[in-house]
């Protein structure tokens, strides 16, 4: 589910503000459908393993098959309770009448049931702050774990903003890595956008605090906060992220308009670990799913709405500004199920 932002008039800014690096990727970029359907490819294969095993050896009883879908689901990062949710629903659905039917089109009725059934958990997810006409500027506050891509993802979707129109603000709120404030510092400036930075060791609190104030000043359309994401010092972290969500309430009414969570796909169900220790320091209010492109076997994604009740708003398909697309269920499922028209 994508942001919905309010409509606001587009400000023309100077071709010298366009990114370098928009023009530097590949001259024949792939489709977005090919990102997708690349981006799934590992949990696409899993899940075909039980369909394969079971044309093959067309005596294998359901039972069999369901427990062959079981493991993969739980060994696709789905997650057990997830996974048992699932099978118990398709064995319950399963129709006697069905007994009758060859083995191929047993395994198409199955695959049907179970592209079903994956598509609710889709359905499952909470419902985003919306932004109202007058939440001006809008306040994106962006946490999550170090290492999850939380600064690339960032800098992703501040292009997307930036295509679309609007200004953007970026705010270096991780303060206790230099290479954090660096790496934020180069984004900024290979995408030609404005960011409010201290010398690291600063307080966080103050940098998020001259950040909303200048975005207020400067009349931007939003800001982007990125924030530390130590773990391992848990307690300190979150207390740190509750001062500046109260910091940019005191600041703008009613911000921070999203808490979106970056989660690295390749981290399976410790990422599920994560999101519910920021659950517990402020509402979230949606989730960038990172790094699908890589060793993630992506079936993280299914759980994420059913066990945390958050909506997977975006989803990295690559390593490019472009590769950040706004997650759809439909997309998803045709990545994971559909066979490509060439």
């Amino acid at each position: 589910m994508a942001l919905r932002f309010w409509q606001r008039k587009k400000k023309t800014q100077p071709d010298s503000a366009s990114p370098p690096v928009a023009e530097t990727h590949s001259p024949a970029p792939i489709t977005k459908d090919a990102r997708w359907r690349r981006g799934l490819t590992r949990l696409r294969d899993l899940l075909r393993r039980p369909f394969d095993a079971s044309s093959e050896q067309s005596r294998q009883s359901r039972e069999a098959f369901f427990s062959d879908l079981e493991e993969v689901l739980i060994q696709a990062d789905v997650g057990v309770e997830t996974s048992l949710q699932v099978i118990d629903r398709l064995r319950a659905g399963t129709s006697t009448a069905r007994t009758g039917k060859s083995s191929q089109d047993e395994a198409e009725a199955l695959r049907s049931d179970l592209k079903l059934e994956l598509r609710s958990l889709l359905e499952k997810e909470g419902q985003p702050v919306e932004g109202s006409d007058d939440a001006f500027p809008r306040v994106i506050l962006v946490v999550g774990v170090n290492g999850a891509g939380k600064t690339t993802s960032i800098a992703k979707l501040a292009a997307r903003l930036k295509k679309e129109g609007k200004t953007v603000l970026l705010v270096a709120g991780d303060t206790f890595r230099a290479a954090a404030i660096e790496q934020l510092s180069v984004w900024a400036e290979r995408l030609g956008l404005e960011i409010i930075k201290h010398r690291d060791g600063a307080s966080p609190s103050a940098v998020v605090f001259d950040g909303v104030r200048a975005a207020v000043a400067r009349g931007v359309d939003v800001v982007l906060i990125d924030t530390a994401g130590r773990l391992h010092t848990k307690t300190p972290l979150m207390e740190e992220l509750k001062k500046i969500h109260r910091v940019i309430g005191r600041e703008i009414a009613g911000a921070p308009h999203e808490v979106l969570l970056v989660l690295d796909a390749g981290t399976g169900q410790n990422a599920l670990s994560q999101a519910r220790t920021f659950q517990a320091a402020f509402p979230l209010t949606g989730v960038i799913l990172s790094k699908m492109d890589g060793s993630a076997k992506g079936g993280v994604a299914l759980a994420v709405g059913s066990q945390l009740g958050v909506p997977i708003q975006y989803i990295g398909l690559g390593e490019q500004l472009e590769d950040l697309e706004v997650f759809s269920p439909d997309d998803f499922m045709t990545a994971l199920f559909d066979q490509p028209t060439e």
